[in-house]
């Protein structure tokens, strides 16, 4: 089990492949990534690799987490995220990565935060058909329709798919597949749609189904 990557999505585009085919990717650009520390079974009771994410001004970081990056011999960053690591994947502290940690061909999972789509109703949210267009159906077409039962349970249960907040959660992607890696450019190219928005932090690690 190898430590993960912590990217900023770009945007999509395409691209088209040796075959002729043309296919959609998502590119996304790393930034500085350092290793600031490790978790260790003797210490923490689980081995881990803390990845520290993003240059920033030491003014725009609290004052606990600046004796953190000081204690760790690091310059300030914006975003602090551990990776469970296996004992031989272990990779020293002060250790710079790069999208060369990836290669081409290989899949990984991606992870992020989706795209917040506000108040929603059970159509768009829960993918309903609603209700008739027409015979005597009135005012309601979106509707979920019944939520509930009369007298026997005579509530509402838990978790019942009904109109409410969508988007805005962790959403994890497995087995997408790494097109190109640029190096020089800390661009990774991967096939199909990453969640999140533009500028949105992603999680990358090796896939675990494949």
């Amino acid at each position: 089990m190898r430590t993960g990557l912590i990217l900023e999505k770009l945007g999509t585009s395409s691209l088209f492949i040796d075959k002729g085919e043309r296919i959609q990717v998502t590119l996304l650009k790393m930034q500085e990534c350092q290793v600031m520390t490790h978790r260790t079974i003797e210490a923490n009771g689980y081995e881990a690799v803390v990845l520290a994410y993003g240059a920033v001004k030491s003014n725009k970081v609290s004052k606990p987490m600046k004796q953190v990056f000081a204690n760790a011999n690091i310059e300030a960053k914006k975003l602090v995220k551990e990776f469970r690591v296996s004992a031989e994947n272990m990779i020293e502290v002060g250790s710079e990565l790069n999208v060369d940690h990836f290669s081409a061909g290989q899949y990984v999972d991606a992870s992020a935060t989706s795209i917040g789509k506000g108040f929603a109703g059970g159509m768009k949210r829960h993918n309903f058909k609603g209700l008739e267009a027409s015979h005597g159906v009135s005012i309601s077409h979106r509707a979920h329709g019944s939520t509930g039962s009369c007298q026997d349970p005579g509530r509402v249960f838990k978790n019942k798919k009904m109109a409410g907040h969508m988007g805005a959660e962790r959403v994890t992607i497995q087995n997408i597949k790494v097109v190109d890696v640029q190096v020089d450019k800390r661009i990774l190219i991967v096939k199909g749609s990453v969640p999140g928005c533009k500028g949105s932090v992603v999680f990358l690690k090796d896939a675990v189904k494949k």
